[in-house]
């Protein structure tokens, strides 16, 4: 299973609170599966012929990364998603055959964190899910805060108080009081160097926890984050593209991506999310300045200017030179 896409057979499906469908998956030959460590995702290829639909989307593993033989997924069903999600819960079944990528993970736990902030809004506790059980596996010091609307919308909750960590989870309603609603500023410790915050969840939910938790002192590096869809622009300018690689030039319209404008000449560039929040098209940067749209790359990789997603991001420059 190097690299290529494999099969997984769903085994199980249950429909659980808050529109959200829980999968357990295995190997469709019956063969182990690759290892995941806390905060991977899968790609997963959705077929579904009568709607036409053949996508690749991402799920983070919400599993316990030390279980081995399955993976589990939590997957909302979003009316506002372009169609993916919609389409596997109308699909998924036990004993359904999908295609699907080996394990990556953009969202690690950090190696050297004293204590770690687990923050889920939503479906955004997926991947917190798997970083509590990799956590308390390893004796460390760890709160995770699940934030949903109210308890009739919240996914798991018939089975985390049977968790080995359940009591370092603090469940946050929306429609309930105020002691019970999340506040960044009560519910997180002092900054320290030692302190690591983890939050995925709604973009708006992310950027008020990553805004307060930065205004009360947590240093940016300590903030991981991890979006499930990103509100992005893809228009401005037209630009020309150079892909030294292929020999190939092309102008990029006002409205139109890099990775449509290449595909008009003949170059594919590998996609999955289409928002800039995979990894999946990231491509070196020859010559020019990229327009960064993305919420992949780290401010650093953003400032350095050598990598740049395909899917989204544009040029501040006239021309841009890639590695394609």
């Amino acid at each position: 299973m190097a690299n290529a896409p494999f099969q997984l057979k769903i085994t199980d499906r249950h429909d659980d609170r808050g529109n959200i469908m829980r999968l357990t998956l295995a190997a469709a030959d019956g063969s182990p599966l690759p290892p995941f460590d806390a905060g991977s995702h899968l790609d997963i290829r959705i077929q579904d012929s009568a709607q036409g639909i053949d996508l690749w989307r991402q799920y983070s593993l919400c599993g316990d990364p030390a279980e081995h033989g399955v993976y589990r997924l939590g997957i909302l069903n979003d009316p506002a998603s372009r169609g993916g999600s919609q389409a596997l819960h109308r699909i998924a079944r036990p004993g359904l055959v999908v295609e699907a990528s080996n394990p990556r993970n953009h969202f690690p736990l950090a190696p050297d964190a004293r204590r770690s902030i687990l923050i889920g809004g939503g479906i955004g506790v997926t991947p917190m899910i798997a970083m509590a059980w990799s956590l308390e596996a390893k004796g460390s010091d760890f709160i995770l805060h699940y934030c949903t609307r109210d308890p009739e919308r919240t996914a798991f909750l018939s089975d985390l108080q049977g968790w080995s960590f359940a009591s370092k989870i603090r469940c946050h309603y929306d429609n309930g009081p105020d002691t019970q609603r999340f506040d960044v500023l009560r519910d997180i410790p002092e900054p320290d160097g030692g302190t690591h915050i983890y939050v995925c969840g709604p973009q708006g939910f992310m950027d008020m926890v990553i805004d307060a938790a930065q205004t009360a002192g947590h240093a940016n590096e300590n903030i991981h984050r991890e979006y499930f869809s990103a509100d992005i622009d893809t228009s401005g300018g037209a630009f020309e593209v150079v892909a030294q690689t292929s020999g190939v030039t092309v102008e990029v319209g006002a409205n139109e991506t890099i990775v449509k404008a290449l595909a008009r000449v003949g170059v594919k560039v590998e996609v999955k999310c289409e928002e800039g929040i995979c990894g999946t098209c990231l491509t070196d940067i020859i010559e020019g300045l990229p327009d960064h749209r993305d919420a992949f790359l780290t401010e650093d990789e953003r400032q350095d200017g050598t990598v740049m997603m395909l899917c989204c991001s544009r040029a501040k420059t006239s021309r841009l030179v890639l590695d394609i």
